[in-house]
């Protein structure tokens, strides 16, 4: 058999049960927060009593001084750490996608551009550039040859003179 449902009203009362246990659970977490903040304050720093002479009062600057030179080398090391452990993360996660072997390929649109627009896509809107590809090509004016009018003529004529081993040679000795 199937459990028995829950009536509106007893899960309502059990929400509000559940929603008062968190809210009473996140103002003692507010207050543990503060207890530890106001406790490391106290321990990292003491209360400042000022000194009365000018040597006294130089030593104090040149004690916080250093102070904050080594803090300032901690939080630098700390940042190089953090800098360092994210690249080996990144280059770990390049070797899963490499194991794995699936990437995933965006589907690409068709793009319909002129030579001009791409280069200009390309170079950037600084360059000007035209690109006429008809202007670069050489132009081959078609030579009719004599030749080809005369072999047109008689046609028994040149298969005769070519004939046999003679009409090899003519027509080799005629091409050279």
């Amino acid at each position: 058999m199937s459990e028995k449902k829950m009536t509106s009203s007893r899960r309502h009362h059990l929400k509000s049960l559940i929603l008062g246990i968190a809210k009473d659970l996140l103002v003692a977490e507010e207050k543990q927060v503060v207890e530890d903040r106001v406790r490391y304050m106290e321990e990292k720093c003491p209360p400042l009593s000022l000194p009365s002479s000018l040597q006294e009062l130089q030593n104090l600057c040149k004690e916080l001084h250093q102070k904050i030179d080594v803090a300032d080398e901690e939080r630098y090391d700390l940042s190089v750490k953090v800098t360092k452990g994210e690249k080996e993360i990144e280059d770990l996660k390049i070797k899963v996608q490499d194991l794995i072997g699936k990437f995933k390929k965006p589907a690409l649109k068709k793009v319909r551009m002129s030579a001009d627009a791409m280069l200009q896509a390309l170079l950037g809107s600084k360059h000007k550039v035209s690109l006429d590809l008809r202007a670069n090509l050489k132009q081959v004016k078609k030579e009719v040859k004599e030749e080809d009018k005369e072999a047109v003529g008689d046609w028994r004529k040149n298969i005769e003179d070519k004939s046999g081993m003679g009409g090899r040679k003519k027509m080799f000795e005629s091409e050279a």
